[in-house]
């Protein structure tokens, strides 16, 4: 027998105050970080992955070496986990992005901490292990390309756990090729926007058999020749798919109507405000406000479905931001919105600004717990009355009122999704208190 391991995605705790641990009974998504790293495992140890998510944990299952990877939302259930092994003596290895910005907080849970892209560390990691020498800290360069990936070990998940309509996530490039004041992508994947060759990205898909499709990329079409080849490279496969792209890609003809033919069912699109000035300072002067409503004319003739994003709490921003957004979003008939509050990430311009002011409230909590939280004094206001601002801003956006303005009968399969997607996030903000949970809707 091999050498045995345990790869973990870890759930997260429901809020500062309820300590259980969220779980589903299905996920529409099959997750793509424990199949990924089982594929770069040699064949010499033995895998099983788990989704806590889906699955209660046994830390009394035998193991040689456990890897957790980990978001800073799931972070605190990631230490506990790491813990628990190492009460009974089993090594416990910590990756992802959490860990990236926040190693020397991760090190006394774990016996290593991996920074950077998993391809060059794994196989170091694991012969490390095997010998019983791990080092505490394995950093590692990004890729200089991205050929020759492996394909996921989907094979050694439940994909029954996942539904009949499951969805594949697939990663067709890493990193952006935009420098946002608030996002922290640049510093996670590298400085370089970098693209998988088509032809290994449509092999993956043809060998999961996946019929729908999450690309998770930064940017989808963050290389318009890249992403033009491979949405024309789709099309005889005749799947669903998504992806988030740059708001200008909805003035490209071109590019849209090939995304139509090659099965684009929903894009979600980064808007962030509808104040010129207020993207100015986000470093997103490529937003152009004067022509929203001809990139959403543009998605609505085509029959897709899409979503916007929003950032409240923004210096400078124009005191009736949430009205005004509000009657833009019914005036153009859009059938998805998500209203986030302005946070700041570690590593990022917007993170190293505002704790010079002295405006960052509690560091050390920033994104650890589901929902809209504000962890930064707002130019106006408290954090709890931007909150609650948010909060109101959900409950009348997801109105029955309000999607009946906004929503055309679902009649086809992208108005069938965005019905799907206002109905479970009408459930949400009826019920958010002071933390809201995406994951469960």
């Amino acid at each position: 027998m091999g050498r045995r391991l345990l790869i973990i995605q870890p759930s997260y705790y429901r809020s500062r105050t309820d300590r259980s641990v969220f779980r589903l009974r299905r996920r529409p998504v099959v997750p793509l970080t424990l199949p990924y790293l089982a594929a770069l495992t040699p064949p010499d140890w033995e895998v099983t992955l788990q989704d806590e998510q889906l699955d209660t944990l046994n830390f009394d299952r035998p193991a040689d070496l456990v890897a957790l990877t980990s978001w800073t939302l799931n972070s605190r259930r990631a230490y506990d986990i790491a813990d628990g092994f190492r009460r009974r003596g089993v090594p416990v290895v910590l990756g992802g992005p959490h860990t990236f910005f926040h190693a020397e907080e991760a090190k006394p849970h774990v016996d290593a901490v991996a920074l950077g892209e998993g391809e060059t560390l794994w196989p170091q990691i694991l012969a490390d292990a095997a010998r019983g020498r791990l080092q505490r800290r394995y950093e590692g360069r990004p890729l200089p390309s991205l050929a020759g990936l492996p394909v996921p070990r989907y094979d050694l998940l439940d994909l029954r756990r996942y539904g009949p309509f499951r969805t594949y996530t697939v990663v067709s490039s890493r990193g952006c090729p935009f420098r946002c004041d608030f996002c922290s992508e640049r510093f996670l994947l590298g400085e370089e926007y970098r693209c998988r060759p088509v032809p290994e990205v449509i092999a993956e898909i043809q060998q999961s058999g996946a019929r729908n499709l999450l690309f998770g990329d930064s940017n989808f079409g963050g290389k318009r020749s890249h992403a033009m080849a491979l949405m024309e490279a789709l099309i005889p496969l005749r799947v669903r798919w998504s992806a988030l792209w740059s708001s200008y890609l909805c003035n490209d003809t071109e590019f849209l109507d090939l995304a139509q033919r090659s099965g684009l069912l929903h894009v979600n699109l980064g808007f962030e405000s509808v104040d010129p000035e207020t993207l100015a300072r986000m470093n997103k002067r490529f937003n152009k406000v004067s022509r929203y409503g001809e990139m959403l004319a543009n998605l609505r003739r085509r029959g897709l479905s899409y979503s916007l994003n929003f950032i409240f709490g923004c210096d400078g921003e124009p005191a009736g931001a949430v009205s005004t957004t509000l009657a833009f979003l019914e005036q153009h008939k859009v059938p998805v919105a998500y209203f986030n509050i302005l946070t700041p990430v570690k590593g990022t311009p917007l993170f190293d600004r505002l704790q010079g002011q002295g405006r960052i409230l509690d560091e050390q909590e920033i994104d650890r717990w589901p929902g809209q939280l504000c962890y930064i004094q707002p130019p106006s206001g408290t954090p709890q009355e931007l909150e609650q601002r948010v909060r109101a801003m959900y409950r009348d956006f997801y109105s029955l009122r309000s999607m009946l303005i906004r929503l055309p009968w679902p009649t086809t399969k992208a108005h069938l999704a965005s019905w799907v997607i206002n109905l479970s996030q009408r459930r949400m903000a009826r019920t958010m208190a002071s933390a809201n949970n995406f994951d469960g809707y």
